[in-house]
C-alpha cells in the first residue's frame, strides 16, 4: 500500500516576537493529500498558505499536531523526507553570478549527483524546461519568467515524489503565467508526482487542482473539489436574459431551482441550481415578451473565494 504524500492532524503554529505577544498563524489544520493529485491551498495574503507549505516541506516545525510525509515522521525523518521532496517558491533567488547551467550543476551536487549522472540530469532539465538558449546566461540577466522556469527545473533535479509550489506565478505577466501553468500540468502528467500548490489566483487553481483547501486566518474553512465547492455553496449558473415586454418576476423568484434574481429594466440576472430543470420554465415566463439575448455563465472559483472570504 502506497503511503499518502501528506497526512496532517491538528497542526498549529505560532510566531513569537520580543515586542509583541505571539500570533497564531495556523490553527488545527488536518488534511490528507492523496497520491498523484494536485492539491491546492487557496486564501488571501496572510491566511497561512506559505507557513503551511514550509511545515509540510520540513523547513519549520509546528508547535502541536502530527505530520507524516510519504509515510515518514516529519520531525524524526526529515533527512530522508528531504531526499524525495522539493520546492519552488515565488520570486526564486539563486547565486546571481552563476549561469543557468552552473546553478543547476551546483544544486545537483547538493542533491548528491556527480559525474555523468549530474551532467545527464542537468541536460535533461534544461531540455525539459526549454532553457537551452539560456544555459550560459547568468541568473541576474534572466527575465522573471525564466527565473521561475529555472526554479522549477531545480526542483525536479532529484526526481521528487512530492513537489511543493508556493505561488509559482506571482509577479509574472499573464501570458507567462499561462505558460508556467501548462508547464506545471505537463510535469505532473509526465512525472506522475504529487503536487501541493499554494496560490491566490483563481484561474490557476481551477486549471490545475484536483482538490482545494481554502484557508482564512490560519484555519481551513472549506476543502473539496472545485465542482463540489461551487455546488455546496449554492453558487449556481447565472442566466442573463435581455428582453422587451412584460415578465412575471414574482413568479420567477418563487420558482423551484431559482436561487436569486436581480432585475433591471429589460434585463434579468437569474441564479439557478444546475441540478434543477429550471431553464425551460424560465423561458416560458417570457411568453408575452420578446427575448433579445440569453447567456449562461457557470460559477468559478472567484465566486467561491468571495463567498468564503465573507
Amino acid at each position: 500500500m502506497t503511503e499518502k504524500p501528506v497526512e496532517a492532524k491538528g497542526i498549529c503554529k505560532r510566531y513569537k516576537s520580543f515586542l509583541e505577544s505571539s500570533t497564531t498563524v495556523l490553527q488545527n489544520i488536518s488534511l490528507d493529500i492523496e497520491e498523484g493529485e494536485i492539491f491546492g491551498l487557496l486564501g488571501p495574503n496572510g491566511s497561512g498558505k506559505t507557513t503551511l507549505i514550509s511545515i509540510f516541506s520540513t523547513l519549520i516545525y509546528p508547535e502541536r499536531g502530527s505530520l507524516f510525509i510519504l509515510g515518514m515522521d516529519a520531525r524524526r525523518d526529515n533527512g530522508e523526507i528531504r531526499k524525495v521532496i522539493n520546492i519552488s517558491t515565488a520570486k526564486p533567488n539563486f547565486p546571481w553570478s552563476l549561469t543557468v547551467q552552473e546553478n543547476l550543476r551546483h544544486y545537483g551536487m547538493l542533491y548528491g549527483l556527480y559525474g555523468s549522472a549530474l551532467s545527464r540530469t542537468v541536460g535533461d532539465q534544461i531540455d525539459a524546461f526549454e532553457l537551452g538558449d539560456f544555459r550560459d546566461t547568468k541568473f541576474e540577466n534572466l527575465s522573471t519568467g525564466l527565473k521561475q522556469r529555472l526554479s522549477l527545473a531545480k526542483a525536479m533535479l532529484n526526481h521528487p515524489r512530492l513537489l511543493f509550489l508556493d505561488e509559482p506565478t506571482t509577479g509574472l505577466d499573464p501570458d507567462i503565467s499561462i505558460k508556467t501553468r501548462m508547464l506545471i500540468k505537463r510535469i505532473h502528467q509526465e512525472q506522475n508526482i504529487s503536487v501541493v500548490l499554494s496560490t491566490h489566483y483563481m484561474p490557476e487553481a481551477e486549471m490545475l487542482c484536483d482538490r482545494i483547501a481554502f484557508l482564512r486566518k490560519g484555519q481551513i474553512v472549506a476543502l473539496d473539489t472545485p465542482r463540489n465547492l461551487k455546488k455546496h455553496l449554492g453558487l449556481g449558473e447565472k442566466v442573463v436574459v435581455s428582453y422587451e415586454g412584460p415578465a412575471d418576476i414574482r413568479a420567477l423568484e418563487s420558482m423551484p431551482g431559482v436561487l436569486g434574481v436581480k432585475a433591471e429594466k429589460g434585463r434579468l440576472e437569474i441564479m439557478i441550481d444546475r441540478n434543477e430543470d429550471s431553464l425551460d420554465r424560465i423561458i416560458k415566463l417570457f411568453c408575452n415578451a420578446r427575448i433579445l439575448d440569453i447567456t449562461i455563465k457557470e460559477p468559478d472559483l472567484e465566486d467561491v473565494f468571495l463567498e468564503l472570504a465573507r
